[in-house]
């Protein structure tokens, strides 16, 4: 008499209920960059009050030598200075992630039933939040200055979003570059490397007319200059390079939406590879 062995199928997870999971992880790891800020709030100095002393400093100084056809130097330069301000802020990403590998808080959350991709997505999500909160005191700051626009409230709000867009985006660049290096210092000193030329040679603050010819092509082509140009056109403010036979200024909003999701599209899986290598054991 021989017995028969049933096999017993393994238990599986609904797809919907991995979903869950992960937006839930998500969630959790979103909420600990908060509480961080929360309890270090000079955390958001670059996202608070940077951001508004750019505003009055940058259209007070340059606004008085300045003329732009068809308007004023204010309501040209909120859009740039908007731009401008978000991305230079996110090298506090690529300092957030490379403290928390070098701390070593990372292995802790290795020890945990999570997917890595909710670490870095965690993150990404807290700065994006944080990025927000720039643009509305950009907003408010350009308001009180005298800063107007001439085009509806769903114009300017898909300004805000191309903009905010663009930031999230370059914050998953600063990811790649925050777990490239070894340490914080290192950190910040390559990601400022690279904000500072794109953030000041660009139509962000300056029209590009009067550069000198190899810079102004770089200028043009300049991924912010793009994103500056668009959030000028939805704004309905001054924008003389709508005009200037500049192909990526003339069509800056779709360029500026197609720099955006490719620099997602090649730092999304890159940052993950990244996080991969660094963790592993």
């Amino acid at each position: 008499m021989t017995a028969t062995t049933i096999p017993l199928d393994e238990p599986s997870v609904a797809p919907d209920s991995r979903i869950g999971d992960w937006v839930r992880d998500v969630g959790v790891m979103t909420r600990r960059n908060l509480l961080h800020i929360r309890r270090e709030p000079m955390q958001l100095s670059d996202v608070t009050i940077q951001p508004a002393l750019f505003v009055v400093l940058f259209v007070f100084v340059f606004g008085s030598a300045m003329v732009i056809p068809g308007g004023t130097y204010k309501d040209f330069a909120i859009a740039g200075m908007l731009t401008m301000v978000m991305v230079t802020a996110t090298p506090g990403t690529a300092v957030g992630i490379s403290t928390d590998l070098h701390t070593g808080v990372i292995d802790r959350f290795r020890t945990l039933p999570m997917a890595p991709s909710t670490i870095l997505a965690g993150r990404s999500l807290a700065d994006l939040l944080s990025l927000v909160l720039c643009a509305t005191i950009v907003a408010i700051t350009g308001f009180l200055i005298g800063w107007r626009t001439d085009a509806s409230l769903l114009s300017v709000l898909a300004g805000f979003g191309l903009v905010l867009l663009f930031a999230y985006a370059f914050s998953w660049l600063m990811l790649c570059m925050g777990m490239a290096v070894t340490d914080p210092e290192s950190a910040q000193a390559l990601s400022w490397l690279l904000v500072f030329p794109i953030a000041f040679v660009s139509y962000a603050i300056v029209p590009t007319e009067g550069m000198p010819a190899v810079l102004r092509s770089i200028a043009n082509w300049n991924p912010l200059s793009s994103v500056s140009a668009g959030a000028r056109e939805l704004f309905g403010n001054p924008n003389p390079a709508a005009h200037s036979g500049a192909w990526p200024l003339e069509h800056a909003i779709p360029v500026a939406i197609g720099w955006s999701l490719l620099i997602l599209a090649v730092t999304i899986p890159a940052a993950i590879r990244l996080f991969r290598r660094r963790t592993a054991d």
